[in-house]
């Protein structure tokens, strides 16, 4: 079905359709771009004037992917914008040689329109790249919030930079999934890579700890350095019931202890020893 398209819009879809290589070539260079991967946006975007621009869907969808993926690889925001301008750049240079009133008229349209879809692509650009930052955020917290187990029936949880609550929900998650999948009765839960700990900090792990308690495992809080506990008296925090420990080894004695499996092996050595002098 034709459409009836006024003078200024047949020049420019005239332009585009007779110089559709040469545009094609000097949008890639601008837009640091293969021809490739412009031709398919080029050619959705002259059907759609061609008929009704105001359908501009397989164009939008093209820039989306466009955009998505330029996240992805590292562009900036300046270059993906580029990415649309450039065509209108390359366009202007065509009608610099034919400045007829028509064609005047129809690139001004035609620079309305790819000022809409270059405003478009920029958002969805930002939008990839703060998904693609809340993912790599997210993986970090995985990595930096390791639940290790140390011993039979014992769980460690090393705990180094700043712990907030989006980073104690995540400590919690694995710790809880841990003591299901494992079956573990104690848990140690290292701060001393922990640089301050303040009010919020201790409700962070008091949270944790109930948390575990309730899974029927015992917590130990290891790391407490001597400026850690100036802190801790000062700010007048209390962890009621919860054992505390210097270092990680301290904690790790304790646990041993408390799951009977360090008096076990002394006993089980000091038989060893008399069977020997015998």
């Amino acid at each position: 079905m034709s459409v009836d398209l006024p003078a200024g819009r047949r020049r420019i879809e005239q332009l585009l359709a007779d110089h559709q290589d040469q545009l094609i070539k000097r949008w890639a260079q601008t837009a640091k771009a293969s021809a490739d991967e412009l031709t398919e946006i080029y050619e959705a975007l002259r059907s759609a004037i061609a008929g009704d621009d105001r359908d501009l869907t397989d164009v939008r969808g093209l820039l989306a992917e466009l955009s998505r993926s330029r996240a992805r690889r590292g562009f900036t925001p300046s270059d993906t914008a580029r990415a649309v301008f450039g065509l209108k750049e390359a366009v202007y240079e065509l009608v610099e040689t034919d400045a007829t009133p028509d064609t005047m008229r129809g690139f001004i349209w035609f620079s309305l329109l790819m000022d809409d879809l270059g405003l478009f692509t920029f958002e969805t650009f930002a939008t990839a790249r703060e998904k693609i930052i809340i993912e790599q955020t997210e993986q970090l917290l995985e990595l930096s919030t390791p639940v290790v187990a140390i011993w039979e029936g014992i769980l460690a949880v090393p705990l180094v930079g700043t712990l907030d609550s989006a980073r104690t929900q995540v400590v919690m998650e694995k710790l809880l999934q841990a003591l299901v999948d494992t079956g573990a009765e104690h848990a140690v839960i290292d701060i001393t890579g922990v640089p301050a700990v303040d009010t919020q900090v201790a409700q962070h792990l008091l949270k944790t700890i109930v948390a575990a308690r309730l899974m029927g495992a015992e917590c130990v809080i290891s790391g407490i350095r001597p400026q850690i506990a100036h802190s801790i008296v000062t700010l007048g925090i209390e962890f009621g019931d919860i054992v505390t420990k210097a270092t990680l080894a301290d904690a790790l004695a304790h646990a041993l202890r408390r799951s009977g499996v360090l008096t076990t092996e002394r006993k089980a050595t000091r038989i060893a020893i008399r069977a020997e002098d015998a």
